[in-house]
C-alpha cells in the first residue's frame, strides 16, 4: 500500500519536535500533528519553563529579603505580581521562536493543526483529511490528573495549564500535592507573598527522593512560611463567603485558591487507539522496550507511556522511537541512568538507586557523605544546607547519587557521565576540582569511599603505622 509520509508524529511538544526535526533533517518526509495552535507543548507553554521563570523571580525577592545578612539593607517594598508573570512570557516567547512553525516547516516539516484520530490501523484523520504514513509516534504528552474530591470541580481550582494566567495573585493559596510540582510552586508563591498551604499524603514531601534529602527542602520551605501538611488528604471542598474550605484528614485549610498539583495523567482519549490496535494500560501507552506499541507500526514516546515524566527523558525516547520507526525497530531504551532534579531552593536531585532501594539489592552498600558546609565556596555563598550522598558498592561501582543544595541539579551531571560510562567513584577524586567551587562537594563525598575502607582495615592500618616508624628510624 503506497502511503504519503514515512513518519507522522501525533503532538508537538518536547518528544514530538524532537523526532519531527530529526527525521526531517535524515530527509525523511514528516508531518507533524498539533491539536493546540502552537508548537511547544506542556513544558514550554505551562511546565519547566515558566515555573523556573517563576522560580526565579521568586528568588530575586528571597535575596532581597536577606540583603541584611550581608550587610545589604535593601527593602522589599512590594511585589508586582504580573510583573513577574511578565517575566515568565517573555521567556516563553524568546523560546518559541526554536519551536516555531517556520523554522520546522524550513526543515521540510509539514505542520498540521487541529484534533485527529485513527480511523483504522494504518490512517490518521485530521480536519477531515486522512494520513497514511510507514509508521507513526504518538506523543501527545499528559495533563494534570484529578483526584476526584468532594466539591474541587464546582469550587474551582488552578493548575499549572493556568496558574502562570493568572490575573491576580492569590492571598492564600492551598496546594494539593506534594510532589515537584507542589513544592517548586508552592515554595515560588510563599516567597512571592502568598500565605501557602502544602497538603501531602505521603509522610514526607517529594515521596520519590531520599528523605533525608527531602527533609532539608522542607525545613527551607517552612523557613519560608510554607504550612505543610504531610501524612494528609484532602477530602471535600466547598466554597464559604468567597473563600474556599478544603476539608482534610488534619483539619480545614481556608483560602482564596487551590493549586491542584496531585499526578498526571495521559492524554489518550481523542485518538481512537481501540481502532489502531494500541492497547492503554495505567500509566499510559503501552510499549516495549523499542517503545513500539501493541500495533507494531505505531510508537510513542514521552508523558503518555507514563515511566519517567521529564522532558529531557521524552527527547532521548523521541530519539529511540524515531530510529526504530524510520529504519529498522532494533534501538532499545535504556533507563539505566535517568537523573532528574526538584527546583526548590535548595534544589534537590537524583540519579540511580535510593540508599533504600540500593540495600534491598547487595549487602556491600556504602554511603559516601559530604555536606555543603564542609564546602568553601558554599559558605562564601552562605549556601551551606544540604549534602551530596553517593552511594556505591565496596569495589567503588556507583548504584546512586542524591544531592541537595546550591546548583544541585548541575552539580549531579558529574556522577551521571561517571555512571554512564561504567566509571568507579574513584574517578571523582582523581580529576582536579578548581578551588573554590561547589563541584568540590562531588569528590569530597567520592572520598568517603576510600576513608571509610581503610577506617575498617585495622591490619593495614597497623602495617602502614609499623612502616613510618621504620622510616622515621632511619631519618
Amino acid at each position: 500500500m503506497a502511503v504519503d509520509y514515512d513518519l507522522v508524529i501525533i503532538g508537538g511538544g518536547s518528544a514530538g519536535l524532537v523526532a519531527a526535526s530529526a527525521a526531517a533533517q535524515l530527509k525523511a518526509k514528516v508531518a507533524l500533528v498539533e491539536r493546540a495552535g502552537s508548537l511547544g507543548g506542556d513544558c514550554l507553554h505551562h511546565g519547566c519553563v515558566p515555573s523556573k521563570s517563576l522560580i526565579h523571580a521568586s528568588r530575586v525577592a528571597h535575596e532581597v529579603v536577606r540583603g541584611p545578612e550581608f550587610g545589604v539593607h535593601a527593602q522589599l517594598e512590594k511585589i508586582d505580581f504580573q510583573a513577574a508573570l511578565g517575566h515568565v512570557h517573555r521567556v516563553i516567547d524568546t523560546i518559541q521562536v526554536h519551536d516555531s512553525t517556520e523554522r520546522f516547516e524550513s526543515l521540510g516539516v509539514e505542520v498540521i493543526y487541529g484534533k485527529g484520530e485513527f480511523t483504522d490501523s494504518r490512517t490518521f484523520t485530521v480536519n477531515g483529511r486522512a494520513l497514511k504514513a510507514r509508521s507513526y509516534i504518538i506523543a501527545t504528552g499528559s495533563r494534570p490528573a484529578n483526584p476526584n474530591i468532594e466539591g474541587l470541580e464546582e469550587a474551582g481550582y488552578i493548575t499549572n495549564l493556568t496558574v502562570f494566567s493568572l490575573k491576580h495573585q492569590p492571598q492564600s493559596l492551598a496546594v494539593i500535592g506534594s510532589g515537584p510540582i507542589g513544592c517548586e510552586l508552592g515554595q515560588a508563591f510563599a516567597r512571592l507573598s502568598t500565605e501557602v498551604t502544602l497538603i501531602g499524603g505521603q509522610d514526607h514531601i517529594l515521596p520519590k527522593e531520599d528523605s533525608e534529602a527531602a527533609a532539608v527542602v522542607q525545613a527551607q520551605m517552612e523557613k519560608d512560611g510554607v504550612r505543610i501538611l504531610n501524612g494528609t488528604r484532602a477530602q471535600r471542598v466547598e466554597v464559604i463567603d468567597g473563600k474556599k474550605h478544603v476539608h482534610t484528614t488534619n483539619g480545614t485549610v481556608i483560602v482564596d485558591d487551590i493549586l491542584l498539583a496531585a499526578g498526571r495523567a495521559p492524554n489518550v482519549e481523542s485518538l481512537n487507539l481501540e481502532t489502531a490496535g494500541v492497547a492503554v494500560g495505567k500509566e499510559g501507552i503501552t510499549v516495549n522496550s523499542k517503545l513500539q506499541t501493541t500495533n507494531s507500526r505505531i510508537y510513542a514516546a514521552g508523558d503518555v507511556v507514563g515511566g519517567y515524566r521529564f522532558t529531557h527523558v521524552a527527547g532521548y525516547e523521541a530519539a529511540v522511537a524515531m530510529q526504530n520507526a524510520l529504519l529498522f525497530p532494533t534501538k532499545t531504551a535504556d533507563y539505566r541512568v535517568i537523573p532528574w532534579a526538584t527546583f526548590t531552593d535548595p534544589e534537590l536531585a537524583r540519579v540511580g538507586l535510593t540508599e533504600v532501594e540500593a540495600r534491598q539489592r547487595y549487602d556491600d552498600v556504602y554511603i559516601l557523605k559530604q555536606d555543603f558546609a564542609g564546602v568553601d565556596r558554599a559558605l562564601a555563598e552562605a549556601s551551606g544546607q544540604g549534602f551530596a550522598k553517593i552511594i556505591t558498592r565496596r569495589n567503588g561501582k556507583i548504584l546512586g547519587a542524591h544531592l541537595v543544595g546550591p546548583h544541585a541539579g548541575e552539580l549531579i551531571h558529574e556522577v551521571v557521565l561517571a555512571m554512564s560510562n561504567n566509571l568507579k567513584v574513584g574517578a571523582l577524586t582523581g580529576m582536579i576540582h578548581i578551588y573554590p567551587t561547589l563541584a568540590e562537594v562531588n569528590s569530597k563525598a567520592a572520598l568517603q569511599l576510600t576513608k571509610q575502607k581503610y577506617a575498617e582495615n585495622e591490619r593495614l592500618q597497623g602495617i602502614l603505622s609499623k612502616v613510618f616508624g621504620v622510616l622515621r628510624s632511619w631519618g
